[in-house]
Formats: C-alpha cells, structure tokens, sequence
C-alpha cells in the first residue's frame, strides 16, 4: 500500500481517456446525478445541511491531506502549493458558499468550478496514474467542486446571471494580475501565467496556436471568455425561451 503514496511511484504514466479515467470520469458524474435525485426525493433541510457540512468537510479533508503529503514527500513550497489557483480557491472557499449561501461565491465558483474544475478532470494535471494517492485526490478536490455547484444550482436555486459573468470575468483578471506578481516574488506558477504545466493541458494547444509564453495567455482569455459564455449559455436560453413565451401568451390574451 505505501507505494500508492509514493512519490517517485507513478504507476505509469497518466493516459488520457484509458479506461481508469473514463471510468473516474462517470463514477463524478454518477455521483452528481445521486445526489440531486436523492436530496430532491428527501425535500428536507435538515437533510441538505447535513450534506453540506459532509461535502466541506470533504473538500477541506482532502485539501489538507494533500499538503500534509507533499510536506512528507519534502515537495511543499510557497511557489507551487498554497490553494491559489482558481479551483484551490474554489476548494478552501466552497464550504463558506455551502454553509452560508454566499451569492458573489456561487457566482464565482459557478464558471471557476464548471470551468476549470471540469477542465481538470478531463485533463488532468498529473503524472500519476490510477490508483496512486495523488489521481485520486485530483478527482476527488474537483469532483467536491463541482458537486457543491450542482447543489447549489438544483437543490439550493442558484443560478448565474449575465452580470455574473461580467463580475467573474472582471474579479478573475484583477485576481490574475494580483497572482502575477506573486509568481514573481515567489518564483511560482499559479494560474499557469508563468509556463505550462509539465502534463499534456489545453495549455499546449494555445502554444501551438499563439506562441510560447506570454503569448499563451491571450489564449488563456479568450479561452476563459468563451468558457463563460459556454456555460452560461443554458440559462440565457431558457430566460430567452422563456420571455418568447410571455409575449406569445400577451399577444393571445
């Protein structure tokens, strides 16, 4: 079992899409669909608030365990692991969102989470390969992410707005330039704005397509403002649908 922990241990390299990682990927995916079938079925707020403080504990559990391994692996340094990439914010500051109903969280987590989160369970920016410590952990901070905004969003009602986007983008580029001259100070890497990530990310295609750094990071915006839009877009199509029903039903009475 202690190789599982093993630093130098990778078990093989991380494949993209190998049977491990899809099935990680439905295993996040089943558990999502679970939880809102079952809170719904339950209709109870003690039951929800249970879940919530089970759900923070777990994202600060894992948050924890994670730095207390990389302190034991003699890896942990100010530069690379303190929680300051969006997901890590998102991890330490999902249980103030799930216990206190933080609205400018939601909004925040909602594209951070969906966005990135998602992003990286699809590609994840890890060497190791299942059933390593560190894959696990991976799937289980940005599977806890992303269940505390599919909570938020069909059990609690939360939904995004178009000024949520504009909030988040705005609060995401100040946070960006802030992380910038932190990596400077540091030596670190935080939000990816000082090089790629060492595993294959989308990060390599924007190279491909806009160059070596800095030049990468025009990639990154523009592929953050369509990440918005993507993820917005549901909603702006049922309040569209939904406003082209209200003049129908005006124009029949």
């Amino acid at each position: 079992m202690s190789q599982y922990f093993d630093p130098n241990y990778l078990l093989g390299e991380f494949q993209l899409f190998s049977l491990p990682h899809i099935i990680a990927l439905l295993v996040v995916a089943a558990l999502n669909v679970i939880m809102v079938l079952s809170l719904k079925k339950l209709n109870n707020e003690k039951a929800n608030k249970y879940f919530c403080y089970i759900l923070s504990f777990i994202l600060l559990a894992q948050e924890l365990s994670l730095n207390i391994w990389y302190i034991c692996a003699g890896k942990w340094s100010v530069g690379h692991h303190l929680p300051l990439h969006l997901c890590g914010l998102a991890v330490v500051l999902s249980p103030i969102m799930l216990i206190g109903k933080k609205k400018l969280l939601y909004e925040l987590f909602y594209f951070w989470g969906m966005g990135g989160a998602i992003q990286s369970i699809l590609t994840p920016d890890n060497a190791y390969g299942f059933p390593h410590y560190r894959i696990i952990q991976t799937f289980v901070s940005h599977g806890a992410i992303i269940m505390a905004i599919i909570y938020m969003t069909f059990i609690e009602g939360y939904r995004p707005t178009f000024k949520s986007l504009i909030k988040t983008f705005v609060i995401t580029n100040i946070y960006l330039v802030v992380i910038g001259a932190f990596n400077l100070l540091v030596g670190g890497n935080y939000l990816y704005i000082c090089g790629p990530p060492e595993t294959p990310t989308v990060i390599d295609l924007l190279i491909q397509v806009f160059g070596p750094w800095p030049w990468y990071i025009i990639g990154l915006e523009i592929v953050g403002v369509i990440s918005l839009l993507v993820y917005y877009s549901p909603f702006a199509i049922k309040d569209g649908l939904s406003k082209l029903k209200q003049r129908r039903s005006a124009q029949q009475t």
